[in-house]
């Protein structure tokens, strides 16, 4: 399977953007609930950013309907994803590039998800904006047989077919 990469993730920022997105990628490319997820962004900052003042906006969207809409600062966003900001906090204008760590949390609806990021610096600038497609509609869970071992079950679109044994 390939990463999900920037041509997936939707950068919708314009020029007047303080972070021009040159690459994101996303691994793996089938994200699961409860699992980490791997995020790394490549850019050029076009001022100083102080990363601790950040604000992200997030919408989720499952079809039409809004899920959650939410704004966070970015370390809480980051935290509440068990990562954290490391590095510089207040990089300088030019080369940026970052990873983090992310995990998905279990509560999140298991279906096919729409999230619109949109974060502005703390002086209230345009930062990035991005659309990300995610389907969480697999779902693996840790079942119990009834001698008690674990096995594999997949809950999802695919799960009849499996268990046809096709």
């Amino acid at each position: 399977m390939s990463d999900i990469s920037i041509r997936l993730v939707e950068d919708a920022s314009d020029d007047s953007y303080v972070l021009d997105i040159l690459d994101i990628t996303l691994t793996p490319a089938w994200p699961r609930l409860g699992h980490q997820l791997r995020c790394e962004m490549d850019g050029r900052l076009k001022e100083t950013v102080d990363l601790t003042r950040v604000t992200c906006n997030v919408i989720m969207k499952i079809g039409p309907v809004k899920m959650l809409e939410r704004s966070y600062r970015l370390p809480d966003l980051l935290a509440d994803m068990g990562a954290g900001l490391s590095g510089e906090t207040k990089p300088p204008a030019g080369p940026w590039k970052h990873t983090w760590n992310l995990r998905i949390p279990e509560t999140v609806p298991v279906a096919e998800h729409r999230i619109h990021l949109r974060a502005r610096t703390g002086d209230g600038k345009d930062f990035f904006a991005l659309d990300i497609p995610v389907d969480f509609s697999r779902r693996f869970h840790l079942a119990t047989t009834s001698a008690g071992v674990g096995s594999r079950v997949l809950h999802g679109p695919r799960c009849r077919r499996l268990r046809e044994g096709s």
